[in-house]
């Protein structure tokens, strides 16, 4: 049973997903698709991170801060793909109350880090261009590792005070219409609206929204320095282009997210309703690393260095 009442109150052990819903016929190839899927994120993203952590002359701030992306988005990924192979493989979509709040804990604050990285490397990239003379002295080592602490532990602190705030509601219900669960849908199934269930995503939104504003700004200043200057140009495109790019891709697919939430009960084709669900789960974790890999030079040539080394000892 996943909803029991005890003296007149809802007890929910297990919510249950609204699945893929697709014929058995079909489910072994969507699961090779799926686990192919991820493993190409995980080959992607530790392809970037072993090789700045590797090689020490990638040891620089905008280096450490994509490699933090390539992790953040293993991490926020690990919050999904597993359950989604395991449903493919049952024909009951259900997960237990703990994992539900622990699987919405692990995705929310993965898309929160993810904006609080992009606005450090933002960040980064406007005072390498626009205050070169002081490059040196703003980002040293010390200040990047304060930099990343917080963008790690603020996320996280705030996503577990919103985790903490729903799994003190009462439930009256135990379906959740989507393929994963968030705390705001987890609220929706509430007996009785909560102030605290709607003030803290409030703030939460907030924060993050000036996160945006101030990548947004960031970005139009910098171009707007750019045009003047071709050396400005030559580093806006080699370095500034790919951030544009990620933060192009992520926004437009969290952007789908909302969509979903606010319009996923309209009578959509369910392929749509899914394809919305978990675009920000599937395209930036892949284009990414494929970005920053093609585009920045010293981490395309290390990564061809090092396959055309292995290549040689195979040889051997």
């Amino acid at each position: 049973m996943s909803l029991t009442v005890m003296d007149n109150v809802s007890i929910v052990s297990v919510f249950t997903l609204s699945g893929l819903n697709v014929p058995a016929n079909s489910k072994a190839l969507l699961f090779a698709l799926t686990a192919l899927c991820y493993c190409v994120i995980w080959l992607l993203n530790m392809t970037i991170i072993v090789t700045i952590i590797v090689d020490k002359r990638l040891h620089e701030p905008m280096y450490i801060f994509l490699c933090n992306l390539c992790i953040n988005g293993l991490y926020g990924t690990a919050g999904f793909y597993p359950k989604l192979l395991k449903d493919l493989l049952s024909s009951a979509h259900v997960i237990s109350y703990v994992g539900c709040l622990l699987q919405g804990f692990v995705l929310h604050s993965s898309v929160c880090a993810e904006l609080s990285l992009l606005l450090l490397m933002a960040f980064d990239r406007y005072v390498a261009i626009c205050q070169p003379l002081i490059y040196n002295s703003v980002m040293t080592k010390e200040k990047v590792a304060i930099f990343l602490t917080f963008a790690w532990l603020i996320p996280l602190y705030l996503v577990l005070v919103g985790t903490i705030t729903t799994s003190v509601l009462k439930l009256c219900g135990s379906h959740i219409p989507k393929l994963y669960c968030i705390n705001f849908l987890i609220g929706q199934l509430a007996c009785t609206p909560s102030v605290a269930n709607i003030i803290i995503p409030a703030m939460n939104y907030t924060v993050y929204l000036l996160h945006f504003t101030l990548i947004f700004f960031s970005y139009v200043y910098l171009i707007k320095k750019c045009l003047y200057s071709s050396e400005n140009r030559s580093k806006f495109m080699q370095t500034c282009l790919p951030h544009v790019v990620c933060l192009s891709t992520f926004i437009t697919a969290v952007a789908f997210d909302l969509l979903y939430v606010r319009f996923g009960q309209l009578d959509l084709p369910l392929a749509v309703k899914n394809f919305m669900a978990m675009e920000f789960l599937l395209v930036p974790p892949i284009i990414n690393p494929l970005v920053y890999g093609l585009q920045l030079t010293q981490i395309r040539q290390r990564i061809v260095n090092s396959l055309l080394r292995r290549q040689m000892i195979w040889s051997h």
